[in-house]
């Protein structure tokens, strides 16, 4: 079967519309971006295009590539100090002389909406509630809409970087999963990835899971995006993996529209944190 992330993308923010609309909600994202990174545009329109579907105010704070560190810094304590911003977001990439860690970690962890300061990294490291990124929430509600078990499955993640692999690694075992983690430097990775009931790549090498890596009725979420020949692809070879796995990504088509749709979800969240205290 295959998971179909805009589906259930759809779904969710058919429901967010209706909650801004019946509560009144008045939420607004602030997004900042610096230099003029053509893919970052892309992603900061497809986030304007669902908020502004849901009800959701966007500002955009557009800086050239020759701005100073300083000047992101005083607006991002700007926009913390603003009663009337919900979330805010620092575009990633920023030029060379802008230090990203430095300046997202700025951000309020009641303001995080990527989920990426210490604060909520921290209490993701202890297993407390927190405000999850938005991959790593995405990935986990389209397993639990498909009615996918998640308490003590056997999971396999490929890749450890810092926006995926390992904060879904935490997150996952916080739900009870047994939760191993493979990288490049992996001693048979193919025994690993044949032993997941749930195997999960974010590595960003084209068509690295092949057909005899997954075990026969398992589930394969794709979460790389690299270029091949021209073309975009995932870290699963679909085509000749979609046959063997219970449950399949798409890449388009799987987990980006759910990165999408967990933006607009955690603006909610950090509205009714606000509203309670």
């Amino acid at each position: 079967m295959i998971l179909d992330g805009k589906k259930v993308r759809d779904e969710i923010l058919a429901k967010i519309k209706e909650k801004i609309a019946k509560e009144n909600l008045a939420i607004k994202l602030a997004i900042i971006l610096v230099g003029d990174d053509e893919a970052s545009k892309i992603y900061i329109r497809n986030k304007e295009k669902y908020c502004d579907m849901v009800g959701i105010a966007v500002e955009k704070y557009k800086f050239s590539s020759e701005t100073e560190e300083r000047e992101i810094i005083n607006l991002i304590e700007k926009l913390n100090n603003d009663e009337s911003v919900t979330g805010i977001i620092l575009q990633s990439p920023v030029p060379e002389k802008i230090d990203f860690d430095k300046c997202s970690g700025l951000i309020k962890a009641s303001k995080d909406v990527d989920g990426f300061t210490k604060d909520n990294i921290y209490n993701l490291y202890l297993g407390r509630k927190t405000i999850l990124p938005c991959t790593v929430k995405g990935i986990i509600k389209l397993l639990e809409y498909y009615d996918i078990p998640i308490r003590g499955a056997n999971v396999v993640v490929v890749g450890r970087g810092n926006i995926v692999g390992h904060p879904l690694s935490l997150a996952l075992e916080n739900l009870d999963a047994t939760v191993t983690v493979a990288h490049s430097q992996t001693k048979n990775l193919k025994d690993l990835t044949k032993s997941a009931d749930i195997l999960i790549s974010a590595t960003g090498v084209g068509h690295l899971i092949k057909r005899d890596m997954v075990k026969k009725n398992s589930v394969v979420i794709d979460v790389g995006v690299s270029r091949c020949d021209g073309k975009i692809v995932g870290d699963v070879d679909f085509d000749n993996v979609k046959d063997i796995a219970a449950f399949i990504t798409p890449n388009p088509g799987g987990v980006g529209p759910m990165t999408v749709a967990m933006i607009i979800d955690n603006l909610i969240e950090l509205k009714e944190r606000g509203k309670n205290g």
